[in-house]
């Protein structure tokens, strides 16, 4: 069917995303566009300064991101923050170290084949999530890095069209701690208030200790749960769409909804593990809040369950109604480098 939305697209060619407003750089005689002139490859990629905050995207109306589309050496992954903000809102719905957000955690480069999130060789991000807004979308890119980082390319892809009143927003949440061994539970999520869809989880797992790691149940806990979740897993490798410690944990899988991309076990580091599922066709609704965590749990000699201190990093995926509670303090860039 015919449709009046319009299409537009912003990058390091056309930053404002406007109407006939792509190739206009000019050479100048330098660079590798220097005989070719205007109108040629002149301004691909953007550098990101130390210490900046760059606007990728700023728009105005209503409409809805539809692809984004990165890439960027391996040195942003962790020291970048990607925020996007909604309808003029001052705290942002989406805050992640730019690789997590792509399912890429440690700072490690790894491809994906999802639906909504897809890596592709060598070091693409691509995004599918529908990103709706009512009047306003801005998304930033923050150098935390002690450099500058150049070669930073990137493409936002979305439509200029009604949006209806009731449409959710995307909000990302990422948390990283080391688990207690006296209550080894990892919070992915909490603090969320108002109604709407859990849509994923991504899990940057890194493992402190010998044996397997992810006896661990991811629980749900909604509308007013306080000590038992409505909604409880049966293990790490079961919510991830596996089955019996993955029978060989250090095979990487990849599919549509859940995948395990990252298996890194490199002698003399600690074995790092990525994870994703994502809930697109059994989102979990929620009306008044939502709380979600996993278990850090492997196995003792003797059998029983053994409480594990591990590193674990995660981002949470939701779609609410506005206006959402404000999120944890992003973690300094040294608290967030991978061991």
């Amino acid at each position: 069917m015919l449709s009046s939305a319009k299409t537009r697209s912003i990058n390091a060619e056309n930053p404002r995303g406007e109407v006939g407003g792509g190739a206009k750089e000019d050479p100048k005689g330098q660079g590798a566009a220097k005989r070719l002139g205007k109108g040629w490859k002149v301004r691909p990629c953007i550098t990101l300064e130390k210490g900046s905050t760059t606007a990728l995207a700023d728009i105005k109306g209503s409409g809805a991101i539809q692809h984004i589309w990165i890439t960027v050496g391996e040195s942003a992954y962790r020291d970048c923050i990607l925020r996007m903000y909604w309808d003029g809102e001052t705290t942002p719905s989406v805050e992640v170290p730019l690789g997590d957000f792509f399912a890429n955690g440690h700072a490690l480069r790894c491809d994906v084949t999802s639906l909504p999130v897809a890596v592709n060789p060598a070091g693409g991000f691509n995004c599918y999530w529908p990103m709706p807004f009512h009047t306003s979308a801005k998304i930033t890119v923050e150098n935390q890095h002690w450099t500058d980082i150049g070669g930073f390319f990137y493409q936002i892809t979305y439509t200029e069209t009604d949006v209806p009143a009731e449409a959710a927003t995307f909000h990302a949440q990422w948390r990283r701690a080391v688990t207690p061994i006296d209550n080894p539970d990892h919070v992915i999520l909490d603090g969320v208030k108002g109604r709407g869809h859990y849509v994923g989880t991504y899990l940057a797992w890194t493992q402190l200790s010998n044996g397997w790691w992810g006896e661990g149940e991811v629980k749900f806990y909604m509308d007013g749960d306080k000590e038992f979740p409505t909604i409880c897993g049966t293990g790490l490798e079961d919510y991830f769409g596996g089955a019996w410690g993955f029978d060989d944990p250090s095979r990487p899988f990849s599919t549509a909804f859940l995948g395990m991309p990252l298996c890194r076990r490199v002698a003399p580091e600690v074995p790092k593990h990525g994870l994703y599922r994502w809930h697109v066709l059994d989102p979990i609704r929620f009306e008044r809040d939502i709380r979600v965590t996993i278990q850090a749990l492997g196995w003792w000699p003797d059998g029983s369950y053994q409480p594990l201190q591990d590193d674990v990093a995660s981002v949470g995926y939701w779609y609410q109604a506005e206006p959402h509670a404000p999120f944890p303090a992003m973690l300094t860039p040294e608290l967030r480098w991978p061991r």
